[in-house]
Formats: structure tokens, sequence, C-alpha cells
């Protein structure tokens, strides 16, 4: 069972822990059924690619999934990373806030 996930495509995002432990990036893809997300710049690997028509063959580096779990959302005050929560504001809209700064995330 996947679980809920807060985050979102476009968020600047700091890796926690594994190999690519404080690398910064942009998530481009989220997978929430695997909740899993593919971020710019981190957990490359390099696949053999097979000339096509459209491109050239040979050895390609890309982004591999990575699991949301080993993910952090980075303060939009100081850049470290942080949890989020939820609050309504007084014109009724949800909106996400960090906890360590209190700053909200959304525009």
């Amino acid at each position: 069972m996947a679980q809920k996930v807060k985050l979102r495509k476009g968020d600047h995002v700091i890796v926690i822990t594994g190999k690519d432990k404080g690398k910064h990036g942009e998530i481009i893809k989220l997978i929430p059924k695997d909740s899993r997300a593919i971020v710019q710049g981190v957990n490359m690997i390099r696949r053999h690619q097979r000339q096509t028509q459209s491109q050239d063959g040979g050895i390609i580096s890309k982004e591999a999934s990575i699991h949301l779990s080993n993910l952090s959302i980075e303060d939009p005050k100081d850049g470290k990373p942080t949890r989020i929560g939820y609050k309504f504001l007084n014109d009724g809209r949800k909106v996400r806030f960090a906890k360590r700064s209190g700053e909200e995330i959304d525009g």
C-alpha cells in the first residue's frame, strides 16, 4: 500500500541517506504507486542504449528512481532538510509549510 505523498513534481529536495547523501535536486517525476521519485542529477546509472532512428547508441547516463523515504524537502529559508506540514489560510486554501522554519512551500 502506497503512503500519502507530500512531495510534488518540481520540489527541491535533499537526499538524506544512501550513496547520494547530501545531494540536492529537483523532482522530475513522481511514482506514488511505488513511493519513488526521479530527482535530477541524483542516483545516476549508466545504461547501454541500442541505436534507433531518433537517437544514437552507446552508453548513456540517466537518473534512476529513489525511494521517497530517502528524500526530504529543502527548507525555503535556509536550504536544510525539513518535514512538511499542512495548514489552512484565512481564505480557505490548504498550503504546505516547512516545519523547520514555518515558511510556506506553495506560492
